[in-house]
Protein backbone atom coordinates (compact mmCIF):
# COMPACT_ATOMS: atom_id res chain seq x y z
CA UNK A 1 0.00 0.00 0.00
CA UNK A 2 2.43 2.33 1.11
CA UNK A 3 4.03 1.89 -2.58
CA UNK A 4 1.21 2.07 -4.42
CA UNK A 5 0.58 5.82 -2.42
CA UNK A 6 3.97 6.80 -3.77
CA UNK A 7 2.78 6.14 -7.54
CA UNK A 8 -0.22 8.83 -7.87
CA UNK A 9 -1.76 7.91 -11.36
CA UNK A 10 -1.28 4.07 -9.91
CA UNK A 11 -3.43 5.29 -6.71
CA UNK A 12 -6.01 6.51 -9.06
CA UNK A 13 -6.72 4.32 -11.07
CA UNK A 14 -7.16 1.51 -8.10
CA UNK A 15 -9.34 4.20 -6.09
CA UNK A 16 -11.36 4.73 -9.28
CA UNK A 17 -11.27 0.64 -10.46
CA UNK A 18 -12.23 0.28 -6.76
CA UNK A 19 -15.33 2.34 -6.76
CA UNK A 20 -16.67 1.48 -9.71
CA UNK A 21 -16.46 -2.51 -8.09
CA UNK A 22 -18.63 -0.88 -5.37
CA UNK A 23 -20.93 0.61 -8.05
CA UNK A 24 -21.38 -2.71 -9.50
CA UNK A 25 -21.75 -4.69 -6.44
CA UNK A 26 -23.87 -2.52 -4.30
CA UNK A 27 -25.31 0.12 -6.07
CA UNK A 28 -26.29 -0.86 -9.77
CA UNK A 29 -29.08 -3.40 -8.08
CA UNK A 30 -31.10 -0.49 -6.71
CA UNK A 31 -30.92 1.20 -10.00
CA UNK A 32 -32.04 -1.23 -12.15
CA UNK A 33 -36.07 -0.23 -12.78
CA UNK A 34 -34.70 3.49 -12.56
CA UNK A 35 -32.63 2.35 -15.76
CA UNK A 36 -35.10 1.08 -17.62
CA UNK A 37 -38.39 3.16 -16.68
CA UNK A 38 -38.84 5.49 -19.76
CA UNK A 39 -40.01 8.78 -20.10
CA UNK A 40 -41.25 10.12 -23.83
CA UNK A 41 -41.54 13.45 -22.75
CA UNK A 42 -37.90 13.46 -21.66
CA UNK A 43 -36.51 12.35 -24.76
CA UNK A 44 -32.86 12.69 -25.10
CA UNK A 45 -32.53 15.33 -22.29
CA UNK A 46 -29.32 16.88 -22.13
CA UNK A 47 -27.25 16.14 -18.92
CA UNK A 48 -27.14 18.71 -16.14
CA UNK A 49 -30.40 19.73 -16.17
CA UNK A 50 -30.14 20.45 -12.31
CA UNK A 51 -33.81 20.67 -12.63
CA UNK A 52 -34.88 17.42 -12.82
CA UNK A 53 -34.23 14.10 -10.73
CA UNK A 54 -30.18 13.68 -10.06
CA UNK A 55 -30.32 10.34 -11.94
CA UNK A 56 -30.79 12.33 -15.11
CA UNK A 57 -27.51 14.62 -13.94
CA UNK A 58 -25.68 12.52 -17.34
CA UNK A 59 -29.03 13.38 -19.49
CA UNK A 60 -31.54 10.57 -20.95
CA UNK A 61 -31.39 8.45 -24.15
CA UNK A 62 -33.98 8.21 -26.98
CA UNK A 63 -36.88 6.83 -24.80
CA UNK A 64 -36.28 8.77 -21.48
CA UNK A 65 -34.33 6.54 -19.54
CA UNK A 66 -31.54 8.15 -17.53
CA UNK A 67 -28.40 7.77 -18.70
CA UNK A 68 -26.14 7.45 -15.13
CA UNK A 69 -28.28 4.58 -13.51
CA UNK A 70 -27.56 2.30 -16.86
CA UNK A 71 -24.05 3.39 -17.07
CA UNK A 72 -23.55 1.77 -13.21
CA UNK A 73 -26.46 -0.92 -14.04
CA UNK A 74 -24.22 -1.33 -17.37
CA UNK A 75 -20.71 -1.74 -15.87
CA UNK A 76 -22.52 -4.36 -13.89
CA UNK A 77 -22.75 -6.75 -16.32
CA UNK A 78 -19.44 -5.54 -18.25
CA UNK A 79 -17.56 -6.35 -15.09
CA UNK A 80 -19.09 -9.68 -14.57
CA UNK A 81 -18.72 -11.30 -18.16
CA UNK A 82 -14.38 -9.64 -18.12
CA UNK A 83 -14.37 -10.83 -14.92
CA UNK A 84 -15.59 -14.68 -15.01
CA UNK A 85 -13.77 -14.29 -18.63
CA UNK A 86 -10.09 -13.66 -16.95
CA UNK A 87 -10.74 -15.79 -13.65
CA UNK A 88 -11.41 -18.85 -16.15
CA UNK A 89 -8.52 -18.29 -18.27
CA UNK A 90 -6.10 -17.61 -15.60
CA UNK A 91 -6.89 -20.89 -14.17
CA UNK A 92 -7.24 -23.03 -17.02
CA UNK A 93 -4.34 -21.07 -19.15
CA UNK A 94 -2.04 -21.20 -15.87
CA UNK A 95 -3.05 -24.75 -14.74
CA UNK A 96 -2.10 -26.35 -18.31
CA UNK A 97 0.92 -23.81 -18.48
CA UNK A 98 2.12 -25.05 -15.30
CA UNK A 99 1.69 -28.78 -17.18
CA UNK A 100 3.83 -28.12 -20.08
CA UNK A 101 6.68 -26.36 -18.64
CA UNK A 102 7.09 -28.71 -15.69
CA UNK A 103 6.66 -32.10 -17.73
CA UNK A 104 7.94 -31.04 -21.03
CA UNK A 105 8.11 -33.16 -23.63
CA UNK A 106 5.36 -34.39 -25.65
CA UNK A 107 3.06 -32.78 -23.38
CA UNK A 108 4.25 -29.30 -23.81
CA UNK A 109 4.04 -29.36 -27.86
CA UNK A 110 0.85 -30.91 -27.87
CA UNK A 111 -0.74 -27.77 -25.98
CA UNK A 112 1.66 -25.03 -27.73
CA UNK A 113 0.37 -26.52 -30.77
CA UNK A 114 -3.05 -25.94 -29.82
CA UNK A 115 -2.36 -22.67 -28.23
CA UNK A 116 -0.79 -21.62 -31.61
CA UNK A 117 -3.72 -22.77 -33.49
CA UNK A 118 -5.98 -20.42 -31.24
CA UNK A 119 -3.64 -17.68 -31.44
CA UNK A 120 -3.71 -17.86 -35.06
CA UNK A 121 -7.01 -16.29 -35.69
CA UNK A 122 -7.25 -12.63 -34.43
CA UNK A 123 -9.32 -13.12 -31.32
CA UNK A 124 -12.19 -10.79 -31.71
CA UNK A 125 -12.32 -12.34 -35.08
CA UNK A 126 -12.75 -15.67 -33.53
CA UNK A 127 -15.24 -14.18 -31.21
CA UNK A 128 -17.46 -12.74 -34.04
CA UNK A 129 -17.53 -15.96 -36.14
CA UNK A 130 -18.79 -18.27 -33.04
CA UNK A 131 -21.08 -15.92 -31.51
CA UNK A 132 -23.07 -15.71 -34.93
CA UNK A 133 -23.02 -19.46 -35.24
CA UNK A 134 -24.28 -19.75 -31.14
CA UNK A 135 -26.91 -17.77 -29.82
CA UNK A 136 -26.17 -14.68 -27.71
CA UNK A 137 -25.82 -15.31 -23.90
CA UNK A 138 -23.99 -14.37 -21.82
CA UNK A 139 -22.68 -17.69 -20.72
CA UNK A 140 -22.00 -18.08 -25.01
CA UNK A 141 -20.00 -14.78 -24.68
CA UNK A 142 -18.00 -15.59 -21.10
CA UNK A 143 -16.68 -18.60 -23.04
CA UNK A 144 -15.90 -17.18 -26.47
CA UNK A 145 -13.60 -14.59 -24.31
CA UNK A 146 -11.90 -17.38 -22.28
CA UNK A 147 -10.91 -19.46 -25.37
CA UNK A 148 -9.36 -16.58 -27.24
CA UNK A 149 -7.46 -15.27 -23.72
CA UNK A 150 -5.93 -18.82 -22.57
CA UNK A 151 -2.86 -19.18 -24.48
CA UNK A 152 -1.84 -15.80 -23.58
CA UNK A 153 -1.30 -17.33 -19.86
CA UNK A 154 -0.35 -20.71 -20.67
CA UNK A 155 2.76 -19.39 -22.96
CA UNK A 156 3.51 -17.36 -20.11
CA UNK A 157 3.45 -19.76 -17.11
CA UNK A 158 4.72 -22.34 -19.41
CA UNK A 159 8.08 -20.28 -20.46
CA UNK A 160 8.09 -19.27 -16.73
CA UNK A 161 8.48 -22.96 -15.51
CA UNK A 162 10.76 -24.16 -17.56
CA UNK A 163 13.03 -21.40 -16.37
CA UNK A 164 12.55 -21.92 -12.68
CA UNK A 165 12.05 -25.91 -12.75
CA UNK A 166 16.30 -25.76 -13.16
CA UNK A 167 16.83 -23.93 -9.82
CA UNK A 168 18.67 -25.44 -7.25
CA UNK A 169 16.05 -25.16 -4.18
CA UNK A 170 13.47 -27.09 -6.89
CA UNK A 171 15.85 -29.94 -7.70
CA UNK A 172 16.56 -30.21 -3.74
CA UNK A 173 12.75 -30.57 -3.17
CA UNK A 174 12.54 -33.27 -5.96
CA UNK A 175 15.75 -34.98 -4.21
CA UNK A 176 14.62 -34.87 -1.10
CA UNK A 177 11.43 -36.40 -2.25
CA UNK A 178 8.68 -34.26 -2.59
CA UNK A 179 6.11 -35.22 -4.67
CA UNK A 180 5.57 -32.98 -8.10
CA UNK A 181 2.24 -31.43 -7.42
CA UNK A 182 3.73 -30.17 -4.11
CA UNK A 183 6.70 -28.86 -5.63
CA UNK A 184 4.48 -26.91 -8.42
CA UNK A 185 2.25 -25.68 -5.80
CA UNK A 186 4.24 -24.67 -3.36
CA UNK A 187 7.81 -23.80 -5.06
CA UNK A 188 6.68 -22.98 -8.62
CA UNK A 189 3.45 -21.06 -8.57
CA UNK A 190 3.67 -18.51 -6.08
CA UNK A 191 7.04 -17.45 -7.88
CA UNK A 192 4.87 -17.06 -11.24
CA UNK A 193 1.86 -15.61 -9.52
CA UNK A 194 2.97 -12.44 -9.33
CA UNK A 195 3.61 -12.28 -13.16
CA UNK A 196 0.12 -14.38 -14.12
CA UNK A 197 -1.77 -11.69 -12.25
CA UNK A 198 -0.14 -8.14 -13.51
CA UNK A 199 -0.84 -10.20 -17.23
CA UNK A 200 -4.54 -10.50 -15.73
CA UNK A 201 -4.73 -7.08 -14.32
CA UNK A 202 -4.12 -6.11 -18.54
CA UNK A 203 -5.97 -8.19 -20.05
CA UNK A 204 -9.27 -7.72 -17.92
CA UNK A 205 -9.01 -4.28 -20.02
CA UNK A 206 -8.57 -6.29 -23.37
CA UNK A 207 -11.39 -8.15 -22.38
CA UNK A 208 -13.39 -5.47 -21.46
CA UNK A 209 -12.85 -3.75 -24.55
CA UNK A 210 -13.23 -6.76 -26.64
CA UNK A 211 -17.08 -6.88 -24.92
CA UNK A 212 -18.14 -4.05 -25.52
CA UNK A 213 -16.82 -4.13 -29.25
CA UNK A 214 -18.89 -7.44 -29.59
CA UNK A 215 -21.75 -5.85 -27.92
CA UNK A 216 -21.35 -2.72 -30.33
CA UNK A 217 -21.85 -4.93 -33.29
CA UNK A 218 -25.34 -6.72 -31.53
CA UNK A 219 -23.62 -9.83 -31.29
CA UNK A 220 -22.70 -9.56 -27.29
CA UNK A 221 -25.42 -8.78 -25.05
CA UNK A 222 -28.89 -8.46 -25.91
CA UNK A 223 -31.62 -6.11 -24.84
CA UNK A 224 -33.06 -5.74 -22.19
CA UNK A 225 -29.87 -6.15 -20.66
CA UNK A 226 -27.58 -3.47 -21.03
CA UNK A 227 -23.65 -3.27 -21.48
CA UNK A 228 -21.35 -0.33 -21.83
CA UNK A 229 -21.03 -1.18 -25.38
CA UNK A 230 -24.40 -1.69 -26.44
CA UNK A 231 -25.15 1.93 -25.01
CA UNK A 232 -22.54 3.49 -27.46
CA UNK A 233 -24.07 1.47 -30.30
CA UNK A 234 -27.69 3.05 -28.95
CA UNK A 235 -26.75 6.25 -29.10
CA UNK A 236 -24.77 6.05 -32.65
CA UNK A 237 -27.95 7.37 -34.53
CA UNK A 238 -28.00 10.27 -32.07
CA UNK A 239 -24.51 11.50 -32.50
CA UNK A 240 -25.18 14.72 -34.29
CA UNK A 241 -28.04 15.54 -32.16
CA UNK A 242 -27.57 14.33 -28.43
CA UNK A 243 -24.23 13.40 -28.13
CA UNK A 244 -24.11 12.57 -24.63
CA UNK A 245 -25.57 9.27 -24.72
CA UNK A 246 -22.89 7.54 -26.34
CA UNK A 247 -19.97 9.73 -24.95
CA UNK A 248 -20.66 8.75 -21.20
CA UNK A 249 -20.67 5.14 -21.95
CA UNK A 250 -17.78 5.19 -23.83
CA UNK A 251 -15.76 7.56 -21.61
CA UNK A 252 -16.69 4.65 -18.79
CA UNK A 253 -14.93 2.22 -21.10
CA UNK A 254 -11.92 4.42 -21.87
CA UNK A 255 -11.28 5.32 -17.90
CA UNK A 256 -12.00 1.56 -17.06
CA UNK A 257 -9.40 0.26 -19.24
CA UNK A 258 -6.76 3.21 -18.81
CA UNK A 259 -7.07 2.69 -14.98
CA UNK A 260 -6.35 -0.93 -15.54
CA UNK A 261 -3.37 -0.61 -17.76
CA UNK A 262 -2.00 2.27 -15.13
CA UNK A 263 -2.76 -0.40 -12.60
CA UNK A 264 -1.14 -3.15 -15.09
CA UNK A 265 2.16 -1.19 -15.12
CA UNK A 266 2.62 -0.44 -11.45
CA UNK A 267 2.40 -3.86 -10.39
CA UNK A 268 4.98 -4.98 -12.75
CA UNK A 269 7.30 -2.90 -11.34
CA UNK A 270 6.12 -3.60 -7.40
CA UNK A 271 6.33 -7.44 -8.29
CA UNK A 272 9.40 -7.28 -9.64
CA UNK A 273 12.78 -7.01 -6.77
CA UNK A 274 14.81 -5.72 -9.35
CA UNK A 275 12.74 -2.91 -10.86
CA UNK A 276 10.59 -2.12 -7.57
CA UNK A 277 13.54 0.26 -6.28
CA UNK A 278 12.06 2.73 -8.97
CA UNK A 279 8.92 2.78 -6.85
CA UNK A 280 11.13 3.42 -3.84
CA UNK A 281 12.47 6.49 -5.15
Amino acid sequence: MALLRRNPAALAAAMLLFVLLLAALFVAPILVDAASSTDLRGRNAPPFDFGRNWLFVLGADALGRPILPRIIVAAQNTLLIAGCSVVLALGVGSGLGLIAGYVGGTTSQILMRVADIIMSFPSLLLAVIVLYMLEPSIFNLVIVLTITRIPVYLRTTRAEVMEIRKRMFVQASAVMGASHLRIILTHILPIVLPTLMTIATLEFAFVVLAESSLSFLGIGIQPPDITWGMMVAQGKPYLTQAWWLSFWPGLAIILTTLSLALLSNWMRLAFDPAQRWRLEL
